[in-house]
């Protein structure tokens, strides 16, 4: 431990050194362009987070390295240390200011104190106990767990804070390994909700198709080229497949493989012995009250609450705000059919995700508080504490999230994407465009930890490149799924993603070994992306063609290449 802190000393006075030394550019807006040091944020989050396995410290110290390269334009080695300190206390306020952001962590916070509420009363064991009269062993607790995640179609973060805790004790007791289960959880979050017709990323999906078409003058329905993306939103499609055939096949392969054949010879009585690496207890440690009574309705009217609340709030929400716009088209949509599927539609994108699912959190969690006190399980009093007490297990969920923030405010600052962006995207023949396309989207997703940012950045080039190398609308369809898709799998690699954060938390798993298993599944479903997928598609080949076989070659890969997890016969399914 010694020598990897002195080791880590060393390179650190070697940055602050090259750093300081460094000769950086003034760009023709008269911006200083940072090159090649606009990577050093995500770079040193990401290895230092390997690294060390903390990922607090490793996304404090890529904050402050960022904001070191800002400051030390002036070459005052001493001034800017201090001001790349008061830069983090800086990038923490601004982000914690944002009402999306807050939002967010509020929302969060809440899950977790009605999740405890829930937990309390024994509406969670009752729907474990009942899940577990169904999942019969690993493949159908696995499958159960897919199907959840796509009934939580709407949103993503809705997904990774209410199908980890509702199934880990089904997970638990049938051996499945809690890195496995964040893996179903993830994979099941942004790829869902980015290809659902209706949810929280659809407004903001098809707005950018809008503009990206006005830029090259043409006049089209935004949501009818959003929908005709979708065959070509191959990682999602693909990621949806292979998580299901890791379930019905019963085959993993690198640290996932070894994660499960750990989990199969655990006691499922010893949470130690299930998560060895946790990343907070209080949840684990919570109980029903002695002598309750189980019932699945302490969990399903609860979840149920929030779930309505949460559509019916977005729904409203989206509504008062394009009213309150100046969009007269929209306006008008609103006025003359408001519950038509268009109408539906773009509430859902205008809507403020964060604000309703909190909203909808503390409405659920005060329905809890109230069947819980009349079933005499608590007190008002000790469902406050009760409810206090399970957004403690998330306080660390919340302290990611707002470093991870404030890592990307520090990228932006540094023109990070800008960079990437300009270094990648070099001539290049038509038919591999799409190809480029997924592939920077990802490296700029995965740098940034942001599907949303590089889905705004990449957009607005992408569907004007794909018009001026082809004139054929199908390319240009595909063009702009590649960088929808592209920013998702990029995202679902990146463990300073929001998405990627929440998954962990919500299965209750060391982060870093959440980021550790599912990254290879990533990259595998990617390649088989790319190669089966953006390839013969950019190359003209039928969607009706590409499809299918790419989801035979995901399903053969893990079939052939994949390794059985060797349990006994009788404990199968």
């Amino acid at each position: 431990m010694l020598k990897k802190n002195i080791y880590i000393g060393l390179i650190g006075l070697a940055f602050i050194f090259i750093t300081l030394s460094a000769d950086f550019t003034t760009g023709s807006d008269g911006g200083i362009q940072f090159g090649w040091f606009s990577l050093v944020p995500p770079v040193v989050s990401i290895v230092l987070a390997f690294v060390t396995k903390n990922v607090i410290i490793s996304l404090f110290l890529g904050i402050f390295a960022g904001a070191f390269v800002l400051h030390s334009v002036d070459g005052n080695v001493l001034t800017a240390l201090v001001q790349s300190f008061l830069s983090i206390v800086e990038y923490a306020l601004t982000s914690l200011a944002d009402r999306y952001n807050a939002g967010i962590i509020l929302q969060v916070l809440v899950i977790g104190g009605l999740i405890a509420l829930m937990t309390k009363m024994g509406g969670t064991r009752a729907v474990a106990n009942a899940l577990a009269s169904k999942a019969k062993g690993p493949v159908s607790a696995q499958v159960i767990s897919w199907i959840l995640g796509l009934f939580l179609f709407f949103d993503d973060y809705a997904n990774a804070l209410i199908v980890g805790p509702v199934m880990r004790p089904v997970t638990d007791e049938k051996k499945i390994s809690r890195e496995k289960l964040s893996f179903i959880v993830d994979a099941t979050a942004a790829p869902v909700a980015g290809i659902a017709l209706i949810s929280t990323w659809v407004g903001y999906e098809v707005g950018l198709i809008q503009d990206g078409y006005e830029a090259i003058g043409q006049s089209v329905n935004a949501y009818s080229i959003f929908i005709e993306t979708i065959p070509y939103r191959f990682y999602n499609i693909l990621m949806l497949l292979f998580v299901v055939c890791t379930a019905l096949f019963l085959k993993e392969f690198g640290p996932m493989l070894k994660a499960e054949r750990r989990a199969r010879k655990y006691d499922p009585t010893n949470i130690e012995d299930i998560n060895p690496n946790p990343s907070s207890s209080e949840l684990d440690e919570m109980e029903p009250i002695e002598g309750v009574k189980l019932s699945i309705w302490n969990a399903i009217i609860p979840i149920g609450t929030l779930i309505v609340a949460a559509l019916v709030g977005f729904y409203f929400n989206g509504y008062n705000t394009i009213m309150a716009g100046e969009d007269t088209t929209l306006i008008q949509t609103m006025q003359n059919s408001p519950f038509s599927f268009a109408g539906i539609q773009e509430a859902f994108g205008a809507s403020d995700a964060s604000v309703v699912l909190f909203q909808a959190a503390l409405l659920a969690s005060l329905v809890a508080m109230a069947m819980g006190v009349k079933q005499k399980a608590f007190t008002w009093g000790e469902a406050v504490d009760t409810w206090i007490n399970g957004m403690k297990s998330l306080i660390i969920t919340g302290a990611i999230l707002l470093l991870a923030w404030s890592l990307s405010a520090s990228i932006t600052d540094l023109g990070t994407a800008d960079f990437l962006v300009s270094l990648l995207s070099d001539s290049l023949p038509a038919f591999l465009l799409p190809s480029i396309i997924f592939i920077l989207g990802s490296i700029i997703s995965f740098a940034t930890g942001t599907s949303y940012g590089t889905m705004g950045i990449l957009m607005p080039l992408a569907i004007p490149l794909a018009a001026g190398i082809s004139g054929d609308p199908e390319f240009i369809v595909i063009s702009a799924g590649a960088v929808l898709t592209g920013a998702i799998f990029g995202d679902h690699c990146s463990p300073i993603s929001d998405t990627t954060i929440l998954s962990s938390m919500g299965a209750g798993v060391d982060h870093l070994a959440h980021v550790q298993t599912q990254m290879p599944y990533a990259i595998a479903v990617g390649i088989i992306s790319v190669i089966f997928g953006f390839l013969p598609a950019g190359l003209g080949l039928p969607i009706w063609i590409v499809l299918p076989v790419s989801m035979v070659v995901t399903a053969a890969f893990l079939y052939f290449f994949g390794k059985s997890i060797d349990e006994p016969e009788s404990e199968l399914d």
